[in-house]
């Protein structure tokens, strides 16, 4: 019996691999050696690789307490190190064409953090302090790098991108972790969440531009959140936060 999931994977890497000019390889960013194997995939076919996205990631929450620690290497073997592989793997290539593009996908959670979220914002905050680094280091090689901060997506995170972990028995932590999920589970949250094809259009903005410009908000709460972050102190910010919340 085969899984709905699957199923639908299936069904999109065939209607992949019918159109033009397409190759669909396997990846995995915590496996080097298919990194180096979909790269030179990748040149063979196509000559070149003009343009690097990196968005393959997930969310680690829950108390920090509570997760073992295979748990955590896991977050940050897929969120950080898979990226800086990745990127490892093209900037050869790159470097010797004298040009490139490499977008990270970062979140509004790489600028501003949700409790239960050290984890999955300690990765995004690391992903933001990278690419910023790789901006200006990498520009005298002719390469661009650009970071994406989406906000609410209207996608699967919830389901086979969040990873939950919990510990009943830590009573302290469980008012944070019923007031986020009611929060998070909210019709005014979803309602507001905006559509996969907006963070694709900014992706497609930020590659094609021809700008220096470093970030790109992708969603009307991105902006919105991430404005009042940069507009307001700390604790004005978390308090605020604290009282959506209900803490």
């Amino acid at each position: 019996m085969e899984c709905g999931c699957d199923h639908a994977r299936t069904k999109k890497e065939e209607e992949l691999t019918s159109l033009d000019n397409t190759l669909v390889t396997r990846l995995d960013v915590t496996d080097a050696t298919s990194i180096e194997a979909a790269v030179a995939a990748g040149v063979t076919r196509f000559g070149r690789i003009d343009v690097l996205l990196n968005n393959a990631g997930y969310g680690a929450y829950g108390p920090l307490e509570a997760f073992p620690m295979e748990r955590v290497r896991r977050q940050f073997d897929t969120n950080v190190i898979g990226l800086i592989e990745t990127t490892k793997g093209v900037l050869p290539h790159m470097r010797s064409n004298g040009a490139g593009t490499i977008v990270n996908v970062s979140s509004i959670g790489g600028q501003i953090t949700f409790p239960l979220g050290a984890l999955y914002h300690g990765t995004k905050f690391a992903v933001e302090g990278i690419s910023e680094a790789l901006h200006f280091e990498l520009e005298a090689a002719g390469i661009k790098v650009k970071i994406v901060e989406p906000g609410m997506i209207a996608t699967d995170f919830g389901g086979r991108s969040f990873d939950f972990v919990n510990d009943e028995s830590m009573a302290e932590y469980q008012p944070v972790v019923q007031a986020l999920f009611s929060t998070w589970g909210s019709e005014e949250m979803t309602a507001n969440a905006s559509q996969p094809n907006v963070v694709a259009e900014v992706i497609w903005d930020a590659v094609t531009d021809g700008t220096d410009t470093l970030r790109y908000r992708a969603g009307a709460d991105a902006v919105e959140l991430l404005n009042n972050r940069k507009a307001l102190d700390d604790a004005t910010f978390i308090g605020g936060l604290k009282a959506q919340l209900g803490l």
